[in-house]
């Protein structure tokens, strides 16, 4: 595709219930009209559609019976076919498909109109008479079901609308030129019909076999991370509206092909959003999430030796330990080194409108590096603002900052004090050490190869927040030995008596489960959707949307 596009990215933290019972699939991608017009415009222009609209045999088809079979007529017309030297299509176009719900709403009517002119030789007159004919093929996409019960789908019942044919003069010559034409026009409007469906619907539907192919072959790219590929498998298609849903199978396998977690059907919930304009989208279930996140950032251990590495901020470690433990601080020689150690996945938040990494951390203080046991061990919870941003055909996640939310004492060697004296130099250590460790593994970001393969070079976003759920900030922490997810302050939307609230207007919180799903939305044609994140709660319903404006190459 040529030219510049504009598009939305949305990600939504969608809510999901537990109350269905219906299996669900580990991700689901959706379909948009504006693609399927797009793609299938394309694919006709593949198969040469135009070049076989020129070469219609119209001159052979009218000749065939031209009278209804009757001979008296017949010898008429054929007398009157002979001063006709040839007859075909001088030039063709397939002007914009239409795409809409079928009658019975069980699947997708594709129109697509043809303007044509054709031109008449005839020693009658020296100049070509030309005649404009405009006609309309349909088809109809829809699933079908196999005798094993298996869907696929095909464009099927391809035919023309004989209501839709007009064929006319473009110039009218003498009189007997245009009752030459006439005659030849109304052997036409019985003929070209017939012609074009027999000619033309062939190649529709190898386009429509090719472009769902190409969709097949695009989804089933491997997502590579740094020793995991996630890779999705279509399982079923479904039509809702105007929109193709397809099904998606999930696992994870290592480089040599061995699959290592496989995605099965469960029964929560998937809440697929309403696409209306928007071309498409990719909604990938919680599980899912959480390994990935874990492939791109597992549990890690880093030892730094601060006095060589970071000695600004060893002078300071020391004179913070020192309001602790005079005998701890003379203890602290050359070698002095912070250990830290991130146990759990990181689990993504939004906390006022804007995403956060929010993850739990270990860090140990030991006087040299020779020491066995710590001079103490601080419990961490830690969150770092997500910045989501494309690069060319991969979807970028960048952390930005890092801050202390809450430091627990987990184990405490020279005595107990309150680990907030050390919020400030824990933090910098933090923001030197592990920050630039975790933005280094997510440096080579999420392929997505339907970038490219659809035309899009480049993207930039921004983050904006729509109406959700009112959940109170989180209360004050839990011992550290409680589960992780048990210390987010998580509410649903549902007041002490039971009743839904109404409209979001408090900050919003987000934690605990939650889905990704990829949305684009285009102001022209295409547009491309990429990774984002939904959230798993009853009763509760939210959104954030990423807004993407393209940039051709040039205008960045």
């Amino acid at each position: 595709m040529a030219g510049p596009f504009a598009f939305t990215l949305l990600c939504g933290l969608l809510s999901t219930t537990l109350a269905e019972t219906a299996l669900n699939p580990p991700a689901v991608f959706s379909l948009g009209r504006e693609v399927i017009k797009e793609r299938l415009t394309q694919e006709l222009k593949d198969h040469n559609a135009i070049d076989i609209l020129q070469q219609l045999p119209l001159l052979s088809s009218i000749r065939e019976k031209p009278a209804g079979g009757i001979p008296i007529l017949g010898n008429v017309v054929n007398s009157i076919l002979n001063h006709i030297i040839w007859l075909k299509v001088t030039s063709a176009n397939i002007l914009q498909l239409q795409v809409e719900p079928s009658d019975e709403g069980q699947g997708l009517t594709v129109k697509i109109p043809l303007d044509m002119v054709a031109g008449l030789n005839t020693p009658l007159v020296k100049t070509i008479v030309e005649m404009h004919m405009e006609t309309e093929v349909q088809a109809i996409i829809r699933v079908n079901t196999n005798e094993r019960g298996h869907a696929h789908l095909v464009l099927a019942d391809c035919s023309t609308s004989q209501g839709s044919l007009r064929i006319s003069l473009l110039h009218k010559l003498s009189f007997l030129v245009n009752s030459l034409a006439n005659t030849v026009m109304d052997f036409l409007v019985p003929a070209l019909p017939k012609l074009v469906k027999i000619q033309l619907c062939p190649v529709l539907e190898a386009a429509f076999e090719d472009m769902h192919a190409d969709l097949m072959n695009l989804l089933r790219v491997p997502i590579s991370f740094s020793s995991d590929r996630l890779e999705f498998d279509p399982l079923s298609p479904a039509i809702k509206g105007n929109v193709i849903q397809l099904k998606l199978g999930a696992k994870f396998s290592d480089f040599q092909g061995n699959v290592t977690k496989w995605f099965n059907e469960s029964a929560v919930s998937l809440t697929v959003p309403y696409l209306d304009t928007t071309p498409f989208s990719l909604t990938v279930r919680q599980d899912v999430v959480n390994a990935v996140v874990a492939s791109l950032l597992p549990p890690d251990e880093l030892v730094v030796l601060v006095d060589y590495v970071l000695p600004e901020l060893a002078r300071r470690l020391k004179s913070n330990i020192k309001t602790i433990s005079e005998k701890a601080a003379d203890q602290l020689g050359p070698t002095q080194m912070v250990k830290i150690l991130t146990q759990e996945t990181p689990e993504l938040l939004l906390d006022q409108g804007s995403p956060k990494v929010a993850q739990l951390i270990v860090l140990e203080v030991f006087a040299t590096n020779e020491a066995r046991r710590p001079f103490f061990t601080l419990g961490i919870e830690a969150s770092s603002e997500a910045q989501f941003y494309t690069k060319g055909d991969r979807l970028m996640l960048n952390l930005n900052e890092i801050s202390s939310d809450r430091i627990h004492l987990m184990n405490s060697g020279i005595g107990l004090f309150n680990p907030e004296v050390l919020e400030n130099i824990t933090t910098e250590i933090l923001i030197s050490v592990l920050l630039p460790n975790e933005n280094g593994k997510l440096r080579s970001g999420i392929p997505i190869s339907i970038v490219k393969a659809w035309g899009f070079e480049a993207a930039s976003c921004f983050l904006t927040k729509v109406s959700g759920v009112k959940h109170s900030a989180p209360g004050r922490a839990q011992p550290l030995g409680e589960p992780w997810a048990g210390r987010q302050g998580l509410h649903s939307n549902a007041d002490p008596a039971g009743h839904s609230r109404g409209a979001l207007d408090q900050p919003l919180l987000f934690s605990g489960s939650h889905f990704f799903i990829c949305m684009c939305k285009s102001e022209t044609v295409l547009a491309w959707g990429a990774f984002t994140s939904s959230f798993l709660h009853s009763s509760c319903y939210s959104f954030i949307h990423l807004f993407i404006q393209s940039v051709m190459p040039g205008t960045w």
